[in-house]
């Protein structure tokens, strides 16, 4: 029986109707409020304790180069087990390693080389945590058309979760400390652990290989690689994720020594950019299809580039608040773009290899950039370490839509084929173009 296409705000949350996609988004909406406040808590303790903004750049880099190391060959686990119980794993992991965490620090036993350690068992977790989950969405959802809005919908969750954790983690940690944070974090994965055991996911058919995990690597390299829209992707992705993304490592600096406030200033800092990042996951979960979504990508990245300038520049809260949002809007029309056209165009048996391609690029590529941005930021301060970040991202945005009319139509194929579009839709996007080529930098 063909499911319904709803209108208006259902539109909008027309993945919701799904049972496993509900579960999914229900526990995952919990845990990642926790989520954001560890990493909320974790930043200001280091800080704290240290003084240092090589050892903030330091630890972020520990803690994320896993990501970068192994993801690729999560990715082929991904093609190969059960996504749904590799889930269940990574997150009963993580929430181990949070109450352990939240024990050092409630207990006053806390050192640096703690800290350095379970980053580092975090980034192993996550480094096969992060390309499963991308994956698993398709498996949640019972029409391929609703792909977008699905992952639409788990950007605005990361993102309200952004809103929301920030705000309370400077609350809690300015009234009882930053072990509170841990342990509540600990806590929360209870709910994303119970929703995925409760899902219902069919089998799936799972192609006999008897080649070993570095053949496959390096067939999902090579896929990827002779792929033009996915390649294009993937660097502008590593470009932002280099000099943009360390935003974040850099924000204790801007909220105690720049703007003169404490944890409830970061935490504000943190929760604008969520809100500016949840209107725009919103965005895309308006957008009826996928069709169009390459055009987003370096009009997003602009817009990220010239907030990260605006905030790096501002010397009043009010300003970098509003500023903020910008930045937060930007970026999150870029990732969640990326991701969905990637998703898109991807053949389905080396999905997961090529998300985990994907992860490298997004969260593998940030410790080399946070660590970058500590050691320069110690050198020339923060405000300028930023401006020169954003410019990168523009650069690379004006570079990614001066290549992308070489590829649209190997997405159009791709779209048609996994019946994203219809071949008549795409015959009258590639005639208009013939007409008048398109020009990404002016809204639709």
């Amino acid at each position: 029986m063909a499911i319904p296409v709803p209108s208006g705000v259902k539109h909008v949350l027309r993945t919701l109707r799904y049972r496993n996609y509900r579960l999914f988004f229900g526990g995952q909406g919990i845990s990642l409020v926790g989520t954001w406040m560890q990493s909320i808590a974790m930043s200001w303790l280091i800080y704290r304790i240290t003084n240092s903004v090589f050892l903030l750049g330091m630890v972020s880099f520990l803690s994320q180069i896993p990501t970068f190391l192994f993801s690729s060959v999560a990715g082929v686990l991904a093609d190969r087990l059960n996504k749904r119980r590799v889930l269940v794993v990574t997150q009963t992991l993580a929430m181990v390693q949070a109450l352990i965490l939240a024990v050092l620090v409630l207990t006053h036993t806390i050192a640096v080389w703690q800290i350095i350690v379970l980053g580092i068992f975090m980034g192993l977790v996550n480094a096969v945590d992060a390309p499963t989950r991308q994956a698993f969405v398709v498996e949640m959802i019972e029409r391929r058309e609703d792909l977008s809005n699905a992952i639409a919908l788990n950007s605005a969750l990361f993102n309200g979760a952004r809103l929301i954790g920030p705000s309370i983690a400077g609350v809690v940690i300015a009234a009882v400390g930053e072990g509170w944070c841990f342990l509540l974090n600990g806590l929360s994965y209870i709910a994303v652990i119970a929703a995925l055991l409760a899902m219902r996911i069919g089998r799936r058919q799972v192609e006999a290989r008897s080649r070993n995990v570095w053949h496959e690597t390096r067939e999902g390299f090579a896929y990827t690689m002779g792929h033009a829209p996915i390649r294009s992707v993937l660097l502008l992705l590593s470009v932002v994720s280099l000099v943009g993304m360390p935003y974040a490592v850099l924000m204790p600096v801007f909220a105690r020594d720049i703007l003169h406030g404490g944890p409830h200033t970061l935490g504000f800092l943190m929760g604008a950019l969520g809100l500016g990042a949840l209107a725009g996951a919103v965005y895309l979960a308006s957008r009826k299809s996928v069709f169009r979504v390459e055009r987003n990508i370096p009009i997003a990245a602009t817009i990220f580039g010239v907030g990260l300038v605006g905030v790096s520049l501002s010397r009043v809260l009010a300003l970098s608040l509003g500023l903020m949002l910008v930045t937060g809007f930007g970026m999150m029309v870029q990732m969640a773009s990326s991701n969905t056209l990637i998703q898109s165009v991807v053949d389905d048996d080396k999905r997961g290899r090529v998300m985990g391609l994907y992860a490298m690029s997004f969260m593998g590529v940030a410790p080399f950039g946070s660590l970058l941005a500590g050691v320069i930021a110690h050198r020339v301060g923060a405000p300028h370490t930023l401006v020169g970040g954003g410019i990168c991202c523009v650069v690379g945005a004006v570079l990614f839509a001066r290549q992308l009319p070489s590829f649209r139509e190997t997405i159009r194929r791709a779209h048609v084929r996994h019946g994203l579009i219809s071949e008549a839709d795409a015959r009258a996007e590639a005639e208009r173009e013939l007409v008048k080529p398109p020009n990404v930098w002016r809204s639709r």
